[in-house]
């Protein structure tokens, strides 16, 4: 079973993500904000991230990038509601494997995620 975490500071974005992934067979965990991801990661080892962009404290970028210096191999996925394609290119940039909007879909999360774990690479 691989794990997931889910970093984003909105409670009810954690939850429907959290609902579609352990419905699908997907260990989860959560983390609030950009501090919390990166103790998250470190502790937890997750196979793949759902990353917020537009957090409390620590911009989503950010955290993307501390993920990388953690981690060369972090999978990491975006997940926001701002559409711009400003904000895909430089989380692209940043070594994001995919990009996804909210409100979440569930066909999209699910196929995005399994892409990502089965080793594609920017799998958008």
């Amino acid at each position: 079973m691989s794990k997931v975490l889910i970093v984003d500071d909105s409670g009810v974005a954690r939850r429907r993500a959290r609902g579609i992934l352990e419905a699908a067979g997907y260990e989860v965990v959560e983390a609030q904000d950009g501090i919390a991801a990166l103790e998250s990661y470190v502790v937890a080892k997750p196979d793949i991230v759902l990353l917020d962009l537009v957090m409390k404290g620590m911009y989503g970028l950010d955290v993307l990038l501390k993920l990388r210096e953690l981690d060369a191999a972090a999978r990491v996925i975006v997940v926001s509601a701002d559409i711009q394609s400003s904000s895909y290119a430089l989380a692209n940039e940043a070594g994001a494997a995919g990009f996804l909007t909210k409100p979440l879909d569930e066909a999209a999360i699910l196929a995005l995620v399994s892409t990502t774990l089965a080793g594609a690479v920017r799998a958008t």
